[in-house]
């Protein structure tokens, strides 16, 4: 690390902490543009640009309280550059709410070669110079997903090493550039394999991930790891308490995950809103030892029924963002492993599984 100066270290370790200080996560808010667009065809929404920069703004211009229990914002690009009447870009709007900015990063995953079905993420090319700017432009962290799955042969050595070293060389290039990478290596929940096998999985994954990132340099206090929760597939017939996904996952990190990590922000990855609350909290409550926060970086699981609320009309703005400020203080308790559930709304229960997910 003898290449990053003492100043930029303590920026990118304030940062990470910041970020995931005591009982705030992260609201992903950073789906594409086909992406939100399947979210506005639930609700029979048009996907323009306005509908974009309107629902988008509902969730930036939430009440003051939202910095209690958020304390990042991923955005898609063109949300870093869309505004409020008044003319503050959305990060601004957010940093003076004391919630910093982030963006995502990545160019989405293509197959990879000699696999099957297997992916990578591209993106790398121009990277620095996209980060240099959008540190300019207010972010202060950023995101790259990598996908893997779990099958017969899967997910298997080669789509291992490839995704790994991608983060690595993502997160190296982030971190030159003043912004926090989070490492995103996602086990899809596709599949009907049981808790045993996505531990398994998981683990081989990440211990392959920290061995990358110590190997290209990554500055670790400067990072943020972004995994799946380690949950047995979708269609696995067995069905599993949230303690026990609590201790799969806790067991998983305590084996791979280094103590100079700050936080693990948890991806929902098509749980319900409440599922995903419900584990996040039972590993929190758990007696154990946990160096790091474990805490949420929420997309599906903070939004759905926020989006549903909203249903693209003015007038549901308010209502929204009230319900968007449920499910954030909600996962806030999570955080600290003192939430209790209340027997939430069957919009909070639904699945939100989508087989082969993408952003």
């Amino acid at each position: 690390m003898a290449h990053f100066s003492p100043e930029l270290k303590q920026e990118l370790a304030a940062t990470a902490r910041a970020i995931v200080a005591d009982g705030k996560g992260i609201l992903a808010a950073d789906e594409s543009t086909g992406t939100i667009g399947k979210r506005f065809a639930g609700i029979n929404v048009e996907n323009t640009e306005e509908n974009r920069h309107a629902y988008r703004g509902l969730l930036v211009n939430a009440d003051d309280e939202l910095a209690k229990y958020i304390g990042g914002v991923i955005m898609f690009e063109e949300t870093l550059y869309q505004k409020n009447a008044d003319g503050k870009t959305y990060p601004q709007v957010l940093k003076e709410k004391g919630i910093i900015t982030g963006i995502k990063v990545d160019k989405g995953v293509v197959p990879l070669p000699g696999t099957n079905g297997e992916t990578t993420t591209q993106g790398l090319d121009g990277l620095g110079a996209r980060c240099a700017q959008y540190y300019k432009d207010g972010a202060r962290f950023a995101k790259w997903r990598s996908v893997l799955r779990i099958g017969a042969s899967e997910p298997s050595p080669l789509s291992i090493a490839q995704n790994a070293t991608v983060l690595a060389r993502y997160a190296i290039i982030c971190q030159e550039n003043g912004l926090v990478p989070i490492v995103e290596p996602e086990i899809l929940m596709d599949g009907d394999h049981d808790l045993n096998a996505a531990v398994a999985a998981t683990t081989k994954v990440l211990a392959a991930v920290y061995k990358t990132l110590h190997d290209h340099h990554v500055y670790l206090e400067g990072t943020l790891l972004k995994p799946n929760m380690v949950c047995p597939g979708a269609s696995c017939a067995t069905k599993y308490s949230p303690k026990e996904i609590g201790v799969a996952t806790v067991m998983t990190l305590q084996r791979t995950v280094p103590c100079a990590v700050p936080g693990v922000t948890f991806l929902s990855g098509g749980q319900s809103e409440e599922q995903a609350t419900l584990h996040l909290n039972a590993m929190n409550a758990l007696d154990t030892t946990r160096p790091w926060k474990l805490t949420f970086s929420y997309g599906r699981a903070l939004q759905a029924s926020c989006l549903k609320a909203w249903s693209g009309k003015k007038e549901n703005v308010k209502a929204a963002q009230e319900v968007l400020m449920v499910r954030a203080k909600a996962n806030s308790e999570a955080a600290r492993g003192v939430y209790v559930s209340s027997g939430d709304s069957a919009d909070a229960s639904a699945s939100l599984f989508e087989a082969n997910y993408s952003y």
